[in-house]
Order: structure tokens, then sequence, then C-alpha cells
């Protein structure tokens, strides 16, 4: 797991377009990764949608969003049209990108326990090292948040 102030993996993943993303090709400049649990479900909808309400001002201070999550390709490009979601939704079905970053932990769902994502932000700088990072985010209002944490460009 990466330590604020160290390097990122170099992870790649199959995105909701088909296209392969490589976290590497983002280098100089900001990077928002933030993981959620499952397309399409009240939360990661609410989510994504406050990520694409401000995405304009992401842009504007040098800053590329990326989703992760382990659903399915087809799953994230349905999500993603559904939701005109401006930016790429990595899908990560054998959790590679969910373990490097420690967000697969126990859940409790209606009494019940599984392994799940848990709700997580990263903030990478432009030289690719963990600037920021939020765990068992709340939805409302964490886009904003982020966003500034981000310095004006």
């Amino acid at each position: 797991m990466p330590e604020i102030g160290k390097k990122v993996p170099p992870l790649t993943g199959p995105t909701g377009t088909g296209e392969p993303l490589k976290l590497a090709s983002l280098k100089g400049q900001w990077v928002v990764l933030y993981f959620y649990p499952r397309d399409s479900t009240p939360g990661c909808t609410t989510e994504a949608q406050d990520f694409r309400d401000l995405y304009p001002q992401f842009r504007q201070r040098g800053a590329r969003i990326v989703g992760v999550s382990r659903d399915a390709v087809a799953s994230h490009a349905r999500f993603a049209e559904k939701q005109a979601l401006p930016f790429p939704l990595v899908s990560d079905p054998d959790e590679t990108w969910c373990k490097a970053f420690d967000v697969i932990h126990e859940k409790v769902l209606y009494g019940k326990r599984h392994m799940g994502v848990v709700r997580s932000t990263f903030l990478i700088d432009p030289d690719g090292k963990l600037s920021r990072e939020w765990r068992k985010v709340k939805v409302a209002g964490h886009a904003q948040e982020v966003l500034d944490a981000i310095p004006a460009a």
C-alpha cells in the first residue's frame, strides 16, 4: 500500500470503454483515484454524479479523475453512459488495484459479514506520489473536499 509522499504502483486496468488505463500515463497531473463498492447503487451513483458535476473545476486545477470498482467492463460502460461520466472507470475484478491501495476489508450488511470495497479516495500528485487519502468516505460533500485539497493551477 502506498504511503503519503511515496510513489504509487504502476497499475494498468481495463476501463468501461475497453481501453486500458495506465496509472503512470497520468503522471504530470493531479489524479483523483476513487474506489467504490458497486456501479448503479445509490451511494456510488451519488458519488459519481458529484465528481461528474465538479469535473470542470477538477480539470481547471489540472486534475484527472479515475473511478475503480470490481464491476465488469460492460457494467462500467452502462453506468458511465447512463450517468454521463466524463472520466474513466477501471474494472478490477481480480482486485489488483483494490489490494494495492488496501481497500478490501470486512464489512457487515444486514448482519452478514463479507469482504468488500471500503469507499476510499486517493490524491496522487503530478510526480506520481500519494499526496492525501480519505478512507471510509461519506459521500455527502466528499467530491468538494477532494477538489479543495488540490492547489489552484
